[in-house]
């Protein structure tokens, strides 16, 4: 089996083979250390970061909130981003972690701020 990280690695090659995002449709991908969270609207046709959101952003980070509130904030904050690129779709990357946690509600808060996936 391998270990954990592994096992995470093996379903991020098969979510990434799925998932590819455009200019148009970027994919929204989520990275999930212990103490932060990361989101990123990436271009894999020209290879390139549009926009990027996390809970170390200042604003983000000098609340006191849990990790699932801050979350929520990070989706906010990409969405926001993502209306200002003038971007209304995006497909979804969970970068091998279950939809569930911190994770979904990074997708949550995205969708509240009024991205469509």
């Amino acid at each position: 089996m391998g270990t954990k990280l592994e096992r995470r690695q093996k379903i991020r090659y098969a979510v990434r083979k799925k998932v590819s995002g455009t200019a148009q449709k970027p994919r929204l991908s989520v990275f999930r250390s212990n103490a932060e969270i990361y989101a990123q609207l990436i271009d894999d046709v020209s290879g390139v970061t549009l926009a990027s959101a996390s809970s170390r952003d200042k604003d983000i980070a000098a609340q006191k909130a849990t990790k699932l509130e801050k979350s929520k904030m990070v989706g906010e904050a990409i969405a926001r981003k993502a209306k200002e690129l003038g971007l209304a779709a995006v497909v979804f990357d969970r970068g091998g972690n279950l939809y569930h946690g911190r994770v979904k509600n990074v997708a949550e808060g995205a969708r509240e701020g009024g991205l469509a996936f």
